[in-house]
């Protein structure tokens, strides 16, 4: 018992001040999520496309790339004109549409017309916009996604709303914005919440490492105190009574009181840092990527003028699904047609097309099904309303989007199982509280506070402790 008091207390006050912090930023991060460049705005950023300006093929693009195992086109149309963007598993490049040169951007002036043409599609306000950084990391750019982007270039709108814009240097694309409300919020949200300075989110290896490592020992202190909690509850007659008194009887009680919810609030925070650790990433096998990531023959791929819709585009994409080319033409936001090998169009990949694919995928599929929209095991697709078909194969079930061909997760048992202990703990996304989000928002919001109370007392505890022993 001894040995549990002194590892409860030393633990308690090395780690007081993270818990206050992580139960206060989880209150921010419920209502101010980290700085991202949604579709929606994305979409509405783009220009229409010229298909006139377009010079070059989509096989002749593919093959000027340089990128052999490349599994998706895009064409989008930038102030400077129409380019290509060629992408496979690990590569990515931007191309001229004109003359199939080079379409990264180094230039300062080119990414500033490029984000003042966004800018004026969004109607931003974007008359002072000037550039004001040309780096890898920053504070917001500093998520693993934006890496096949890196260098970015970061353009200041100088607007009321202080909205900052990235620009990608290796596709010219707006990949990143944020505001003022946003970086000020998420100071005091993610970045304390995620341990995320740049310094050190920069090496993902290193930050993986220290708040996977902070997590547990949280976890641990939380446990000893649970049980040291439990222990030392007394009986008065009929009640349960605390032994201690002052700022010590408040911290037992209402951590008898928030037990359960410290305990697997602290313990779902330590998986999400668990990146394959205990339980499986939702990644396809390297025999499934094979199938997935197939490279197809681009010569077959149809021209951009070739069949153009009635509608314009704001960006054209070409995307290989079980080995062949489709074309899909992205009208708006929630509007786009594709056009299937053979010429026809719909909105989307059918059930029978996914259900070839799936038959090279894996063995014992079951025939693909519509995701429910209140599934415990949601998947949403990139284009607003567009189905979304699972595939059930034994163990494995795989999530695919309708709109474009990707498989969204890839769902085993473990990843399940993963789904309920992390996402569901940490965050409540249960269906029943997901069809009800004020009272999510309420319980949330309660229990944090409950437990940044919790915190403070074993804060107010920890200083006297501390004073006390250097005193003495």
């Amino acid at each position: 018992m001894g040995a549990i008091v002194l590892l409860h207390r030393w633990l308690g006050i090395a780690f007081c001040l993270l818990f206050a912090m992580w139960f206060a930023s989880g209150i921010v991060m419920h209502f101010v999520p980290f700085p991202s460049l949604t579709e929606a705005e994305r979409m509405a950023g783009l220009s229409l496309v010229d298909r006139g300006e377009v010079r070059i093929s989509v096989a002749d693009a593919v093959a000027a790339s340089g990128i052999t195992d490349a599994t998706r086109l895009r064409l989008i149309q930038r102030s400077d004109g129409p380019v290509y963007i060629v992408s496979g598993p690990s590569h990515l490049r931007a191309l001229r549409a004109t003359d199939a040169q080079d379409g990264s951007v180094r230039s300062p002036e080119v990414a500033l017309a490029i984000v003042l043409a966004h800018a004026r599609q969004r109607g931003l306000d974007a008359t002072r916009a000037t550039v004001v950084a040309y780096a890898d990391h920053d504070q917001w750019s500093v998520p693993n996604g934006f890496d096949r982007h890196r260098p970015l270039l970061r353009v200041d709108l100088g607007d009321a709303a202080g909205t900052e814009v990235y620009v990608s240097s290796r596709t010219g694309e707006v990949v990143l914005d944020t505001t003022r409300r946003e970086r000020g919020w998420n100071l005091a949200g993610s970045v304390l919440h995620w341990i995320y300075p740049t310094v050190l989110r920069s090496n993902w290896a290193l930050w993986d490492g220290v708040v996977w490592t902070l997590s547990l020992l949280a976890l641990i202190a939380a446990l000893l105190g649970a049980v040291l909690g439990i222990l030392r509850v007394k009986t008065r007659g009929r009640r349960l009574a605390s032994p201690y008194r002052g700022w010590h009887a408040l911290h037992h009680v209402i951590g008898l009181v928030a037990t359960v919810f410290v305990l697997t609030w602290i313990f779902s925070g330590w998986l999400s840092m668990d990146h394959g650790r205990l339980f499986s990433r939702g990644q396809l096998t390297s025999a499934e990527a094979g199938v997935i990531d197939a490279s197809p023959d681009w010569t077959a791929a149809p021209s951009p003028d070739r069949k153009p819709l009635s509608l314009p585009a704001r960006e054209v994409e070409w995307f290989a699904f079980d080995g062949t080319v489709h074309r899909r033409e992205r009208i708006d936001l929630d509007k786009q047609v594709v056009v299937r090998p053979d010429g026809r169009e719909s909105e989307g990949l059918g059930a029978q097309a996914i259900a070839s694919m799936m038959t090279k995928l894996a063995t014992g599929c079951a025939a693909p099904s519509v995701l429910a929209g209140n599934d415990d095991y949601p998947a949403q697709s990139i284009v607003p309303g567009a189905s979304v078909y699972r595939s059930r194969c034994g163990d494995a079930w795989f999530d695919i989007d309708a709109a474009d061909g990707r498989v969204l997760q890839r769902l085993d048992a473990s990843r399940r199982a993963y789904r309920w202990a992390y996402g569901a703990l940490h965050t409540l996304d249960f269906p029943i509280l997901i069809a009800h989000p004020r009272l999510r928002d309420v319980l949330i919001v309660g229990l944090c506070a409950l437990g940044l109370v919790f915190s403070i007392t074993g804060i107010v505890i920890g200083w006297r402790r501390l004073r006390f022993s250097f005193a003495g």
